[in-house]
């Protein structure tokens, strides 16, 4: 087809049909001959070149005619060869404008200039044409147009990969499937033909003498890459970089587009990330460029992203958070996402600035909710925790990223004390409130009544099965996360509760049991803390789970949670109350906090699937309860440590509260203990101001009064209504690994994972994955980085029929060998798909 062809056929024709009328202007006089080529008997052709006045006349009469003889008229063609008015002063002085309104016209917008118009006609000559209007100095005629690309063009390059476009023939040529490559292999003649397409394409002058597929694509891909980064750098080549053959300008759409093709979908990811990092060590890019702060927008190559890592680092500590939120925007959907090291550093970056911007947010609140105690206390479990969430995530982040030196130390630095500042302003007011007030708040549910009641009620309904979790260090934003978590298969409903001071296990526990309200006492003896229920030592586990069996006899039964979960537990038939005890989460934090905050996520995971287990078993309710929350100390320096009030302090609570007697001074708040809801022989109880423990070191505390500490969520999940309708028969979830890898390099690999559209549409609903990395004997050695497409408080990918997102695992550091991937119903962990693998690491 001609361009005269294309212009009067795929653009006027169909324009003019569809609207009527159509009214062309056109001041250069170019298409004139085409316009008066289209009259006949079903087109009216009006051609204003010759005579204003005539020509109004016959619009006017063609256009009462067309609305008469409509099946017989194609339409109405007003030829006007001046500019199209651009405004209403210029339409009023136009005698063609009125046609407008009741037709159509061309030109219409920027595709109908004339160079748009070529490159349509012709997309797989797109440098050639642009190339032509540079050199011409102007617009070729019609005839030069029609003269690139004649003929029939590169046959066998069409047939062997079975693509036709120009951009499908590039992309199969640098990434071809299992058919195409075998087919490159097999048949002779598409080199010859490679190098006329490259050279007529892009420019590109094949200098190999190579006749393979793999020669070929190694200086295409070398080309095509270092050409789109010459393009988009702001400045000049290097001196050193610029014999490095790269395109002219006039094939930059198309080397972007095929770019930007490659990176967007997933399946080419891994080539795409190994090609770029090899041109980029070949080329030694990073030291030629390395006095160049500005790269671009586009990150072609892998040392390019360290330059926007760099421009969202400056933003975040300097406080403009706008650079730093259009950076983080914009690599959403980078390829680099795609190793596991960069997308860990980003989301140090996300989390970090969600945090700042949620303290500063909040900071801005605080006056109005700081006057009474009970409205502190509504707004942080409304609001507030959000912090406490946030800061969480961030120091989850921080702990799966290798490499937090250098620029990133900067951040860590920056986030941390933005929260810190927050906690320290809303905890030097909530001591002052709780001093006028006293602890536990008057008229609010206290830990120590949670039994009782939300227990104890269920248990008088003969043959209600009542499962009590006593979690310990679940705190309220965790509380929060579970109770989301948990309504995903069931009715749950939460509630706040304000703990027994001193915040630590040994007393937290004790106030979940039956009659501790009333009857729970704290004393010393020998140095240590001691405490009965009634007349009953209660300091230990056994002690505890001895009062809820001489209450209840055959009707209680009691285990660890992980025992439960691991095994087959048989539940008596006469049980009624089975009580499970977690310490995970205390026990990971006091180890190790700074390692260990993505094990709290899979604790949450573990009392999902204990609900369900209880489901099967008959229990009718599963009510959740815990001692104590915590705060996380990252911020913690040196000295950071609060001085004791002069006394006799006989108890030392974790080093967050004492008992005994002293005096108050500018940095402890010493108060009667019955004030503080402390019942027994203490006289006194002294808290620190701020949030600093009486000994340095802490990272992880509680045993005091802060919100973190001292605010506690009590959940209460309802089993007997069966648990949401989850049908996954049909569900079919394909898990993948580098094209069919079968081992990983790193430790923070990148899986796909696609749920095909093919035959769902039934599911059209999401439905939450999990994946698992286990060794030979089930044990977990990787999980799911948080952040990205990974829900941080769940660590489960959310798809629809018809998704494919991309999961970072963090394999355990102390791991190598042999492992499988395993795709899961978060709920019931069954397996949907799983791959074997195997670390191959170089270091």
């Amino acid at each position: 087809m001609s361009i005269t062809e294309f212009i009067r056929e795929s653009i006027l024709r169909p324009r003019m049909k569809g609207a009527g009328c159509l009214v062309i202007y056109d001041p250069n006089r170019r298409y004139r001959e085409i316009c008066l080529a289209m009259r006949s008997e079903s087109v009216c052709v009006v051609d204003a070149s010759e005579s204003s006045i005539e020509s109004r006349e016959a619009a006017l009469k063609a256009l009462r005619d067309l609305a008469t003889q409509r099946q017989t008229k194609e339409g109405v063609l007003v030829y006007v060869p001046t500019l199209l008015p651009q405004d209403d002063d210029a339409k009023q002085k136009d005698p063609f404008a009125l046609y407008l309104a009741c037709g159509s016209m061309f030109p219409k917008d920027d595709g109908d200039d004339y160079l748009s118009l070529c490159l349509r006609e012709k997309p797989d000559h797109a440098t050639e044409i642009r190339k032509v209007f540079s050199d011409c100095g102007g617009e070729p005629g019609f005839a030069v147009i029609d003269a690139i690309g004649g003929g029939a063009q590169w046959p066998q390059l069409r047939s062997i990969l079975g693509a036709e476009s120009a951009r499908e023939l590039l992309t199969a040529l640098l990434v071809p499937s299992v058919r195409q490559r075998e087919a490159l292999k097999v048949q002779e003649g598409w080199v010859s033909e490679t190098r006329v397409f490259l050279e007529t394409t892009l420019g590109l002058n094949v200098k190999t003498r190579g006749k393979t597929w793999d020669a070929v694509a190694t200086e295409l891909w070398r080309f095509l890459l270092f050409s789109e980064f010459a393009f988009d750098l702001p400045v000049q080549l290097p001196a050193s970089l610029k014999d490095v053959p790269h395109a002219l300008q006039e094939a930059r759409p198309i080397i972007d587009d095929v770019c930007d093709a490659l990176r967007r979908d997933p399946r080419h990811h891994a080539a795409y990330i190994d090609r770029a990092e090899a041109i980029e060590a070949e080329l030694q890019l990073a030291t030629h460029c390395e006095g160049i702060e500005d790269l671009g927008e586009r990150d072609t190559f892998p040392f390019e992203e360290r330059t926007f890592l760099r421009t969202a680092i400056k933003g975040l500590c300097a406080g403009e958070v706008d650079p730093c939120r259009k950076v983080l925007a914009t690599r959403r959907t980078s390829v680099w996402l795609g190793k596991g090291e960069s997308q860990a550093q980003w989301e140090v970056i996300r989390t970090a600035l969600a945090l700042v911007e949620a303290c500063e947010d909040l900071e801005r609140q605080l006056p109005e909710k700081m006057r009474a105690l009970p409205d502190l206390l509504d707004f942080y479990t409304g609001f507030l925790r959000e912090a406490d969430r946030l800061h969480r995530e961030f120091e989850q982040a921080v702990g799966e990223c290798l490499d937090v030196s250098g620029m990133m130390a900067e951040v860590l630095t920056f986030a941390r004390s933005s929260y810190r500042g927050l906690s320290e302003k809303v905890q030097t007011q909530f001591v002052r409130l709780t001093e006028a007030a006293g602890w536990p708040p008057t008229g609010r549910l206290q830990n120590a009544q949670v039994f009782d009641r939300f227990v104890a009620d269920r248990l008088k309904d003969s043959g209600r099965r009542v499962a009590f979790l006593m979690v310990d260090a679940l705190r309220y934003e965790l509380g929060v996360a579970l109770e989301k978590l948990l309504s995903e298969d069931g009715p749950v409903e939460l509630a706040v509760a304000y703990a027994q001071l001193p915040t630590i296990t040994l007393v937290g526990m004790a106030s979940l049991l039956p009659g501790a309200h009333a009857d729970l006492r704290l004393s010393e003896e020998g140095g240590s803390l001691m405490l009965k229920l009634g007349d009953e030592s209660v300091g230990n586990v056994t002690q505890r789970m001895d009062c809820f069996r001489k209450r209840l006899g055959d009707r209680f039964h009691e285990m660890s949670l992980g025992e439960f979960v691991r095994n087959q537990p048989a539940i008596p038939e006469a049980v009624d109350l089975l009580v499970l005890r977690s310490t995970e989460i205390d026990r990971q934090l006091e180890t190790s906090p700074e390692n260990t905050l993505g094990l709290v996520l899979s604790f949450l995971k573990q009392i999902r699937h204990t609900l369900h287990k209880l489901r099967g078993l008959g229990f009718k309710d599963a009510v959740i309860a815990t001692d104590h929350g915590f705060f996380l100390n990252a911020s913690a320096e040196a000295g950071d440590v609060c001085i004791k009030p002069q006394g006799n302090w006989a108890i030392s609570a974790h080093d967050r509260l004492l008992l005994g007697q002293g005096n108050a001074d500018a940095h402890n708040t010493v108060m009667d203990a019955s004030k503080l809801g402390i019942r027994g022989t203490f006289h006194q109880a002294a808290i620190p101001k701020t949030m600093a423990p009486y000994r340095s070191g802490h990272l992880y505390f509680h045993g005091g009064l802060s919100l973190q500490e001292a605010v506690v969520p009590v959940l209460v999940a309802r089993l007997d209504g069966g648990e949401k309708s989850h049908d996954i028969s049909a569900l079919v979830v394909n898990l993948t690994y580098r094209n069919g890898a079968k081992r990983i390099t790193t430790r923070v690999p990148v899986f796909d994972l696609e749920m095909p559209a093919e035959g769902m549409f039934a599911l059209d609903r999401t439905t939450e994955i999990l994946l698992e990395a286990q060794d030979s004997k089930g044990n977990v050695v990787g999980e799911p980085r948080p952040g990205g497409e990974v829900n941080p408080a769940t660590r489960t990918v959310t798809l629809m029929p018809g998704q494919r997102k991309q999961v970072t695992m963090r394999m355990d550091p102390d791991f190598e060998g042999k492992f499988t991937i395993k795709a899961l119903n978060p709920t019931t962990l069954t397996m949907f798909t799983s791959i074997k693998l195997e670390t191959d690491y170089t270091v």
